[in-house]
């Protein structure tokens, strides 16, 4: 059985209201680690409630005012951020870099928060920005293991759309795919297997490619016809790829078989013919 999704609001991504006129700094609730979670929802949401208790608690000390970017990424005002980011004259922009990577005690920025609050348009304006969407938390999550563990699927397809690395692990060992798994997000594992079997095809076109472009990589001497073979199948896969952006896992690897099926020979006639050259 997995476990629910990450217990806390919206104030979900742990976002404080205002007291006594002041905007407190922003802090961000830890995704439950199996560790710490209870053993009913109740428990659990006490957990977080204790949490949110003693944050609060801290406020009196405070006197940080909000971040001026954290309002229009959880309520997804793309074109806001984008004026802070692009208006020299808005009274936020020379800093708008180091507002958006502000990082919370366990380095989490507004990145995460917009992975909370599955605001995918919010990723997707941010990253033009050159941010680094890799970038892991002090327990090795990614933005992708955050939306993972909320079941946030159209954020989850913006950030592999964006190229990052869906292999990442945590501190735990875990892929984006298996905290979707723990939180029982069936739509996000689902998802995750299968660009999981995308990457998988392309690393194997990649490797063949490097038997042409890179000898080294390849067991013996590469004959010209059968670099013909190789580049042609490698065409073959990749434009299969961009043309069939919906196929279902299954037909991934079974494109994947395909060119294994076109490359061992090859690999092998190679293998045999260096062990005759050097007899």
């Amino acid at each position: 059985m997995g476990q629910n999704r990450p217990a806390s609001s919206l104030r979900d991504p742990g976002v404080r209201g205002c007291r006594g006129g002041r905007h407190p700094r922003y802090f961000f609730l830890e995704l439950m680690e199996p560790e710490e979670t209870l053993e009913s929802e109740s428990s659990e949401k006490s957990l977080f409630s204790s949490q949110q208790e003693y944050e609060e608690s801290q406020e009196a000390e405070e006197t940080g005012a909000e971040n001026p970017l954290l309002q229009p990424t959880l309520t997804g005002d793309v074109e806001g951020l984008q004026k802070i980011f692009e208006d020299p004259e808005h009274p936020h922009h020379e800093h708008a870099v180091q507002l958006l990577l502000e990082e919370d005690i366990v380095g989490r920025n507004l990145l995460y928060a917009a992975c909370m609050a599955g605001k995918s348009d919010v990723i997707k304006a941010l990253a033009k920005y050159g941010v680094n969407l890799n970038e892991a938390t002090a327990r090795g999550y990614t933005l992708l293991h955050c939306a993972a563990a909320w079941g946030r699927l159209e954020t989850l397809k913006a950030l592999v759309e964006l190229d990052v690395d869906i292999e990442a692990l945590n501190f735990r060992g875990e892929k984006a795919r298996d905290v979707a798994a723990r939180y029982s997000q069936v739509e996000c594992v689902n998802f995750l297997d299968w660009a999981d079997a995308r990457l998988i095809l392309k690393k194997i076109i990649t490797k063949s490619y490097l038997i042409i472009t890179d000898p080294e990589k390849g067991p013996g001497k590469l004959f010209k016809e059968d670099k013909s073979t190789i580049l042609n199948a490698c065409r073959l896969k990749n434009e299969w790829l961009e043309s069939h952006p919906e196929a279902s896992i299954s037909e991934i690897f079974e494109q994947k078989q395909q060119l294994e099926d076109i490359i061992s020979p090859i690999l092998a006639k190679m293998s045999t013919a260096r062990h005759f050259a050097a007899s």
